[in-house]
């Protein structure tokens, strides 16, 4: 079987839509995936309310820490989602470049947040149909 594949999920402060993404990811691949985020310039924790929308849906991302992006993520990594860092993010060539135009939920509450939490899902449920087929 194929090394696992690996996904980077960057925003600018890695308090938010990255961590939501990474979440996701992590619950819905039961491990299958190797999952990383990190941030352009990331704060000191994360969203509040990003962890409330997350926990809502079982998904406990209270104890992640905002991690700095760095070149070596990237070349681990074979697919890097970014969502709004725009071109700080270090191009490799053979890599999978995805950018997800997401609303920034800082400063949001739950119920503007939850729309934002639902479209990463669907986001994240289509990325892994592709990374990991259903095979018969």
């Amino acid at each position: 079987m194929a090394a696992a594949p690996t996904v980077l999920f960057v925003c600018i402060h890695n308090t938010g839509r990255s961590q939501m993404a990474a979440g996701y990811l992590q619950a819905l691949s039961a491990g299958r995936v190797q999952v990383l985020s990190a941030g352009s310039e990331p704060a000191d924790s994360i969203n509040p309310v990003a962890i409330e929308v997350m926990a809502e849906e079982g998904i406990d991302i209270a104890s992640n820490q905002p991690k700095i992006l760095t070149t070596d993520a990237v070349r681990e990594s074979d697919v890097v989602i970014t969502m709004g860092c725009g071109d700080t993010c270090p191009i490799f060539p053979g890599k999978r470049y995805e950018d997800w135009e997401l609303t920034d939920p800082a400063g949001k509450g739950a119920e503007e947040v939850r729309p934002i939490r639902d479209d990463i899902k669907a986001r994240v449920e289509a990325l892994l149909a592709e990374l990991l087929p259903v095979t018969a």
